[in-house]
C-alpha cells in the first residue's frame, strides 16, 4: 500500500470515528506510546474497571466496565505495542433512536506518540491523531512591491495567507512646493520604513514556526524591490539564511502567493504539492493531444483498469464514494454500482424477494487495488491548490493517464 493510500484511509477512519457519539461518559480513549508496558496498562484498566462501580447510572456503569474488558480482552493479543505506538476506541455507540452498539477500534499510528492517555467521554478523543494528518513542512512567502505586501505560509499542499499590508511611499510624482532631491529624500525614508515593516511582521511570523518545520523562505516580487529587500536584510538574522530563492511576480496581493509559488517550482520540486501540479497538468496536456493517452470518470478508468492500461491513476483526496454489491436471496440476479451511501433496498425485480447487501467497498480503496494489480502509479490529489480543485470539480476526481490509447 502507497504511503498516499495509508493517508487517505487514515483519514477516512478519522471522520468516521469523528462521527460516532455515546451517552454521558461512555467512550473510552486510550493512547499507548511504543515505550508502555502493556501489562501496566491492563493494571490500571483494572483499576478503573474497579473505580467504575461506584457510578451512579446502571446503564452507565455497565457500559464503561464493557468497554473495559472489551479493551483488556484485545490487548491479550499485544505483547508490546506496535513500532510507534497504538491507540484503542472503545464503547456503546448511538446508532440512532434509542439504539447502541459496542465498538472497539484499534489503530496503528503512521507516526510515534509520546504520551500515555487515558479518557472517558460522550465522543472520542482525537486531536493526537488530527496533528498528525497536518502537514509540518513550512515555507515562508513574501510578496512585495513598494505599494503593498503579503505574507503567508505554505504548509504541505496549502498556501495561508497571513497578513497584508500597504505603504505610505508616495508616487514618483512630487508634490508642489517641494524640492525634487527634499521629495526623493522623504520616498527613500517612507520606502526604508515599509520595508522595516515587512521584515518584523515576516520575522514575528516566520519565527513562530518550528525551526525543524521551515524549510525555507521565498520571496517575489518586481526589481529592484526584493532585491532591495533582501539587501537590506531587513528579517531577523536567523531567517537570513533561510532564504531559498527570489523570483520575478507581477502580483503582490493575496494572488501573489500563488504566484510565487508557481515561481518556485523548480525549488519546491520535491514538495507533494509540485509533484501533484506537475501530474495535473501532464493529464490536462494528454486530455487535449491527439496521442489519446488520458481518460476521466469512474466507468472510462475502471474499463482502462481492467485492460491494464493506466500508467497514472489520479483520484481526488476528497472522494467519499463507496461501490456496492448486491444479490437477490432468492434467484440468481445481482448488481454492483457507486453510491455516496446505501439506500434502502428494494424488492428483486425478477422474483419479488429480498435483496440482500452482499459488500460495501471504499471506490478509491477499489481503483487502488485494481490499479496495484498493474504495477500503475497511484496519486492522491489534494484540493488545496487549483489545478486539484479542477481535477475533483470538472472530472469527478478520478483519472488516469495510460500506457496505450485502448479508445476508451
Amino acid at each position: 500500500m502507497s504511503d498516499g493510500q495509508k493517508k487517505y484511509e487514515f483519514k477516512r477512519k478519522l471522520e468516521e470515528l469523528r462521527e460516532k457519539t455515546g451517552r454521558g461518559t461512555e467512550l473510552v480513549t486510550i493512547y499507548i506510546p511504543p515505550d508502555k508496558q502493556i501489562s501496566n496498562v491492563v493494571a490500571q484498566l483494572r483499576d478503573e474497571h474497579g473505580q467504575a462501580a461506584n457510578i451512579k447510572s446502571k446503564s452507565t456503569r455497565v457500559n464503561v466496565q464493557s468497554a473495559l474488558d472489551s479493551i483488556m480482552a484485545r490487548l491479550k493479543y499485544f505483547k508490546n505495542p506496535p513500532e510507534n505506538g497504538m491507540v484503542i476506541f472503545c464503547g456503546m455507540i448511538s446508532i440512532g433512536g434509542d439504539r447502541t452498539t459496542m465498538e472497539t477500534i484499534v489503530i496503528e499510528l503512521p507516526e510515534p506518540i509520546t504520551t500515555y492517555m487515558y479518557r472517558c467521554g460522550s465522543e472520542f478523543v482525537l486531536g493526537p491523531l488530527e496533528d498528525m494528518l497536518k502537514e509540518k513542512k513550512t515555507f515562508g512567502l513574501v510578496a512585495l512591491d513598494r505599494r503593498e505586501a503579503t505574507i503567508g505560509l505554505l504548509k504541505g499542499r496549502h498556501i495561508e495567507l497571513i497578513k497584508h499590508m500597504t505603504s505610505n511611499v508616495p508616487g514618483k510624482q512630487k508634490r508642489g512646493g517641494q524640492s525634487a532631491k527634499r521629495f526623493q529624500q522623504l520616498r527613500l525614508i517612507a520606502i526604508n520604513e515599509f520595508y522595516k515593516r515587512i521584515g518584523d511582521s515576516a520575522s514575528k511570523i516566520f519565527l513562530e514556526v518550528d525551526h525543524k518545520d521551515l524549510q525555507g523562505i521565498l520571496i517575489g516580487g518586481p526589481s529592484p524591490t526584493k532585491e532591495e529587500f533582501i539587501g537590506g536584510e531587513y528579517l531577523h538574522h536567523e531567517l537570513q539564511p533561510k532564504i531559498q530563492g527570489v523570483f520575478d511576480i507581477s502580483y503582490t496581493d493575496e494572488s501573489g502567493l500563488y504566484e510565487l509559488v508557481d515561481a518556485a517550482m523548480d525549488t519546491l520540486q520535491n514538495l507533494d504539492l509540485m509533484q501533484e501540479k506537475k501530474l495535473v497538468n501532464r493529464f490536462m496536456r494528454e486530455l487535449v493531444s491527439d496521442r489519446n493517452l488520458a481518460t476521466y470518470g469512474e466507468d472510462n478508468v475502471r474499463k482502462n483498469l481492467k485492460m491494464g492500461a493506466v500508467d497514472t491513476l489520479l483520484l481526488s483526496e476528497d472522494l467519499r464514494r463507496i461501490r456496492i454489491y448486491v444479490k437477490c436471496t432468492s434467484c440468481d440476479y445481482q448488481y454492483e454500482k457507486t453510491v455516496q451511501k446505501p439506500d434502502k433496498l428494494e424488492a428483486c425485480p425478477r422474483c419479488d424477494k429480498a435483496l440482500e447487501l452482499v459488500e460495501i467497498t471504499d471506490i478509491v480503496t477499489e481503483l487502488s487495488e485494481m490499479g496495484e494489480r498493474i504495477n500503475s502509479t497511484t496519486v492522491f490529489i489534494s484540493t488545496d491548490f487549483e489545478e486539484g480543485e479542477q481535477l475533483m470539480n470538472a472530472f469527478g476526481g478520478i483519472a488516469a493517464i495510460l500506457r496505450f490509447q485502448t479508445g476508451v
